[in-house]
C-alpha cells in the first residue's frame, strides 16, 4: 500500500468535517453557516474556503462570503479584485447577482468583502443584512460566511446571531483555553447555534485520525 499524499489527507479531513456538519445540522432549512475563531491566525479563513469547496464538490450550490470587513482575505485566496462585494450591497449600492464572482470551482460562487467601510458593525447590524441573507438563501443551497475573530471586534457576534449555525475554529497549537471559553461564552450571549469546533494543528495518531478533526 502506497503512502498517502499530505494534501490528500487534508482534503479527506475537510470531507470528514463536511459529513459531520451534515449530520449535525438541525434541519434542511439551515443554510447559513458562520466560521469564526477566538483570535486571528487560527485558520478560520482557510477552513471556510476549503469547506465551501468540498460542499460544492458534493453537488451543493454554495456561496462563500467574506464578511471580515476589517481584514478581508478571500480576494487574495482566489486572486480577484476586491472593488465590489458585501459592503456595497449593505450600502444598497448594487445587486447580489452583479457582485458575485465565479470561483473556478463548479458550484461555488464568491461574494468578496468589497471596499472596507469605516463602520462594519453598524452595517452588519442593519436590516439590509437580513434582506441580503434571505436573498442568498433563495439563490443558494448553502452560504458559508468567513467573519472576524470573536474576541477582537463585535462583528462576529452580530453575524452569529443572524446565521443559522456557527462553527468555531481553534488552533490547538496556539489558542489558550481561556480564549476558547470566552469565545464560546460570546456565542452563547449572542444566542448563536454552535454547530461545533474545528481543531487545527491537532496531533493525531493513525488510529484516531478521523475522529478528532471535528468536535460537536
Amino acid at each position: 500500500m502506497g503512502h498517502t499524499k499530505p494534501q490528500a489527507l487534508v482534503n479527506e479531513q475537510y470531507r470528514t468535517i463536511r459529513t459531520n456538519i451534515n449530520f449535525s445540522l438541525p434541519g434542511d432549512d439551515t443554510k447559513t453557516i458562520l466560521f469564526t475563531s477566538a483570535a486571528k491566525e487560527e485558520g478560520k479563513s482557510t477552513t471556510s474556503c476549503n469547506m465551501a469547496i468540498v460542499f460544492a464538490e458534493a453537488g451543493k450550490r454554495v456561496l462563500l462570503v467574506d464578511a471580515d470587513m476589517r481584514r478581508p482575505t478571500l480576494h487574495h485566496s482566489f486572486q480577484l479584485s476586491n472593488k465590489i462585494g458585501l459592503s456595497n450591497l449593505l450600502l444598497k449600492k448594487g445587486r447580489l447577482q452583479d457582485c458575485v464572482k465565479r470561483s473556478g470551482v463548479v458550484g461555488l460562487d464568491l461574494l468578496l468583502c468589497g471596499q472596507i467601510p469605516p463602520n462594519p458593525a453598524e452595517l452588519l447590524s442593519s436590516p439590509a443584512l437580513d434582506d441580503l441573507l434571505e436573498e442568498m438563501k433563495a439563490r443558494y443551497d448553502l452560504i458559508i460566511i468567513d467573519s472576524p475573530p470573536l474576541l477582537a471586534v463585535t462583528d462576529s457576534k452580530i453575524l452569529a446571531n443572524k446565521c443559522d449555525a456557527t462553527v468555531l475554529v481553534v488552533n490547538t497549537g496556539k489558542t489558550e483555553k481561556d480564549s476558547v471559553k470566552k469565545a464560546r461564552d460570546a456565542l452563547v450571549t449572542s444566542k448563536a447555534f454552535i454547530l461545533g469546533v474545528v481543531m487545527n494543528n491537532y496531533e493525531l495518531t493513525k488510529e484516531n485520525y478521523y475522529y478528532h478533526n471535528y468536535n460537536s
